[in-house]
């Protein structure tokens, strides 16, 4: 996005907006942003809603069904309470809006989804691959002492029968020995490249380690794998990533002048 500073042209002389009954032009509330450090962000904004209400335009394939938007409706005024009449009406008008406006943002949310499937599932399987690693989970337990005969030492203890719970207690030095050791849920991508080889050749209950980590040893166990899949809040989650990213990428070809002095 290249965004050029231009002289100030001061042809719109109406108030954009007004302050104790004095009106404040267009171009001093842009200068206001300028000098506050908010007129980027602002014009970003502005960029991105213009891009998805042209590219909505450019689609015909993209309808939404009337039964689903007055469902969406009788829904939304169901759960804030607003089925009476008068009490919506002072809703709108609190909210700066008509029902018309109301209905159009309904229908635009709606489309905003159909667009966001349209540009994300070609791609969503292979960023789902691509990132894997990370969004792969292993839940830990840990022993963290700073001397390496030690930790060999526990080891023993722990195959001969001494509850690893027991020593992470008394010897770990790290704040989770509180909880037994349980560091919960790790993503296999921000472990160790040492680490995650051994925890993937590994199963549930099986001792990893001593393996020293920094200046430090560690004895870790391995209670279970959370491998991700493709479905429910991940996908969401991912979708809204790509869909962010092809925004991005869109507005970077965008030749923008800001005429502000």
């Amino acid at each position: 996005m290249a965004l050029q500073n231009l002289p100030l042209q001061t042809k719109m002389a109406e108030a954009f907006l007004s302050v104790d009954d004095q009106p404040i032009p267009l171009s001093q509330a842009l200068r206001y942003l300028q000098a506050s450090g908010n007129l980027q962000p602002f014009i970003g904004q502005i960029l991105r809603q213009y891009l998805l209400e042209q590219e909505l335009a450019a689609r015909d394939s993209i309808q939404v069904e009337s039964s689903l938007i007055e469902q969406a409706v009788i829904d939304f005024r169901l759960n804030n309470q607003l089925t009476d009449p008068k009490a919506f009406q002072e809703w709108l008008a609190k909210n700066g809006l008509d029902y018309n406006g109301f209905h159009n943002q309904i229908v635009s949310s709606f489309k905003l989804e159909k667009l966001k499937a349209e540009i994300t599932e070609p791609k969503l399987q292979e960023y789902f691959i691509d990132r894997k690693i990370f969004l792969d989970r292993v839940v830990l337990s840990r022993i963290i002492v700073a001397e390496k005969e030690l930790a060999e030492e526990l080891r023993s203890q722990i195959e001969e029968g001494t509850r690893f719970e027991q020593l992470a207690r008394e010897y770990s030095i790290t704040d989770d020995r509180v909880v037994n050791g349980m560091m919960g849920p790790v993503s296999r991508g921000q472990m160790p490249d040492g680490l995650r080889a051994l925890v993937d050749q590994a199963s549930p209950g099986e001792l990893i380690g001593p393996l020293q980590i920094d200046d430090r040893y560690c004895l870790f166990r391995l209670e279970d794998f959370l491998p991700a899949s493709l479905d429910g809040p991940l996908q969401q989650e991912l979708q809204n990533q790509l869909f962010e990213q092809w925004i991005g990428e869109k507005m970077q070809t965008m030749t923008i002048k800001l005429q502000v002095g």
